[in-house]
């Protein structure tokens, strides 16, 4: 199964109803597949400018080390050079926390990430999760 361009805007769709719904800061969501490439991006028309960019490197991050925004955070801690280094190498950026959520699929298949930014980060991943469940997949938020 590969995430298909329905998924995607399911997900990102889901991700900003649920945001309005819970009354969040506006957000921004990116949806990238398995290979890092978008496949969609929605902007709350009030999410500050940077937005885009902070959920893509959300979402990159995930794919480029394989764990979930939570797992990120964790390992940042644990060695925070070794994740500054990061930055140079990873062309989308990467952001350790919470609202960067790998999709798979009810087997375990990794097809892509969300990203999610714009309220806190526990905010964001809320909204993360709606959305994947709404395309009927799996989330993994590396907790």
């Amino acid at each position: 199964m590969t995430l298909a361009l329905a998924h995607a805007r399911t997900i990102a769709e889901a991700v900003l109803v649920e945001g309005t719904a819970r009354g969040f800061a506006p957000l921004c969501v990116v949806i990238l597949d398995a290979g890092g490439h978008a496949l969609a991006l929605l902007r709350d028309q009030r999410a500050s400018i940077s937005r885009p960019e902070i959920a893509t490197a959300k979402a990159a991050g995930c794919l480029g080390m394989g764990f979930g925004g939570r797992e990120l955070a964790r390992r940042a801690q644990a060695v925070p050079a070794f994740f500054a280094a990061l930055t140079g190498i990873f062309p989308q950026g990467i952001v350790p926390v919470a609202g960067g959520v790998l999709i798979r699929d009810a087997g375990g298949a990794l097809l892509g990430a969300v990203g999610v930014s714009g309220d806190t980060s526990d905010n964001d991943e809320i909204c993360a999760l709606a959305g994947i469940a709404a395309a009927g997949l799996v989330a993994d938020t590396g907790a």
